[in-house]
């Protein structure tokens, strides 16, 4: 007893920074994490990302921490995913059948492949030097610190934005700025496209006021109104810095074109030709009266086939409709001089006010994505379940746990030495015991040997004395 007591005390004294572990649960929520994936498809790796500098970084900076800690804080952060309940059935059931003998089940007991939902979260605290109450909030934060990294992974694409933004049209000629602003368009409404096909909520930004069919609205009038009319002034105009080098340009462009629209066009009979030859699954199914009948069934073949179809028919719609444009302003350029100063002046300022709209079209796109990711997509995507908590009773329990199975191991060892003297000592009482009993008996026949006086000799006795 004296020496269960003594081992937990000596485990607080001598091994006290492996009790500086604070502990809290988080859970993912959304389509495709029980298969192992992010919200865009990607691995799911939540340790590193746990442990990504940045979200370390902003939780120790808004805490006014010093940075020195980050690497001491990374290094402490562990986790442990918890098994899906459909996963541990199957487990406990293939156990069971194995260990009844059936070593097909151990197989099967293997194969079984799970990816948690829920994850126990652990930080020790022991090399940064903290406090426990400071810890505790330390790794709160870093855990909501995690969420708005989460959606800033996985939310709206800024890197969009920033790489639009970041162009500068007036370095490019008239003409070829008109495509870039038409390229970035076009990127925005297919990014806002996608976001409408998960909106089953008809969202609405209370920040902005717009939803993803008025982005799409706003888009397609710049498009018709704004950067048509400017397109087609600069065409008509021959608004250009360099006549001879737009021309060379514009002769690259359809020469390249022109090769892509030749291999979408030989893909597109390609896969024309097989998808005819393609004999789809042949279903028969059995009736009454011998009644039987037959249904041909696509495969994933057929169908990755036909879809790789239709993307080479809009390539080639594609490429051909470019190339016409491109060649309308080839012969534009040619047979006409080049635009006055006015005109000059009236594009730049039209593009540059085009510039502004768009711009702010990219900030309302931004805002309205944010917000729906936030709260309606990935609203709960993540969540923390139980969050860290320090108090003496959980310290403890931590000590009394950490040092059961090293008071286990004692204890036992302590066990066999006691029995194993009691059995030493009870063989050493016995044989004393039997020592005494074989002197006894000893003792009891010597007197029975001794001679016993008669009369004459007591009367002797008595007379002597």
């Amino acid at each position: 007893m004296l020496i269960g007591l003594l081992i937990p005390a000596g485990s607080v004294l001598f091994a006290a920074d492996e009790h500086k572990n604070l502990t809290a649960v988080i859970s993912f929520n959304y389509d495709g994490v029980e298969n192992g994936y992010a919200p865009d498809g990607s691995n799911l790796d939540v340790l590193s990302s746990l442990q990504n500098p940045a979200v370390i970084e902003a939780t120790l900076t808004a805490m006014n921490e010093p940075l020195d800690l980050l690497e001491s804080v990374r290094q402490g952060i562990s986790l442990r995913g918890k098994i899906p309940e459909d996963a541990a059935d199957k487990i406990n059931m293939y156990k069971n059948i194995y260990e009844q003998g059936n070593l097909a089940a151990g197989e099967k007991m293997l194969e079984v492949k799970y990816f948690p939902t829920q994850y126990t979260v652990t930080f020790n605290y022991a090399k940064t030097g903290l406090k426990a109450e400071k810890a505790v909030e330390l790794f709160n934060l870093l855990l909501e610190k995690y969420h708005t990294h989460f959606l800033e992974t996985y939310g709206f694409n800024q890197a969009l934005g920033s790489a639009v933004t970041a162009l500068d049209y007036t370095t490019y000629d008239y003409a070829q700025a008109v495509d870039v602003f038409s390229s970035t368009l076009t990127m925005l409404e297919e990014y806002i496209r996608n976001l409408s096909k998960d909106d089953v909520t008809r969202f609405r930004s209370t920040t902005t006021g717009y939803s993803f069919s008025d982005l799409s609205e706003s888009i397609d009038t710049i498009q018709e109104v704004d950067l048509d009319l400017i397109s087609s002034y600069v065409t008509v105009n021959n608004v250009t810095k360099d006549k001879n080098t737009l021309i060379d340009y514009y002769n690259y462009r359809i020469e390249n074109l022109t090769r892509q629209k030749t291999v979408a066009q030989e893909t597109l009979t390609e896969l024309s030709a097989s998808i005819e030859l393609y004999e789809k699954n042949t279903i028969i199914i059995y009736g009454d009266n011998q009644d039987t009948s037959e249904y041909a069934q696509a495969s994933a073949t057929y169908d990755d086939m036909f879809t790789r179809k239709i993307d080479a028919q809009k390539k080639v719609s594609e490429c051909t409709q470019q190339i016409d444009e491109l060649q309308k302003r080839v012969n534009a350029l040619k047979g006409k001089t080049s635009a006055s100063k006015d005109k000059i002046e009236k594009v730049e300022a039209d593009l540059a006010a085009l510039n502004e709209k768009v711009n702010d079209l990219l900030n309302k796109t931004n805002l309205t994505a944010n917000e729906y990711y936030e709260t309606v997509y990935l609203a709960n995507a993540y969540s923390i379940l139980v969050p860290a908590s320090a108090s003496a009773l959980r310290t403890t329990k931590n000590v009394i746990n950490s040092s059961m199975e090293s008071l286990l191991i004692v204890e036992a060892i302590l066990l066999v030495l006691y029995l194993g003297i009691t059995f030493v000592l009870s063989l050493i009482y016995e044989n004393r015991a039997k020592k005494a009993e074989s002197e006894a008996s000893s003792v009891n026949v010597k007197s029975n040997e001794i001679h016993i006086p008669s009369v004459n000799d007591m009367e002797t006795i008595e007379q002597e004395a």
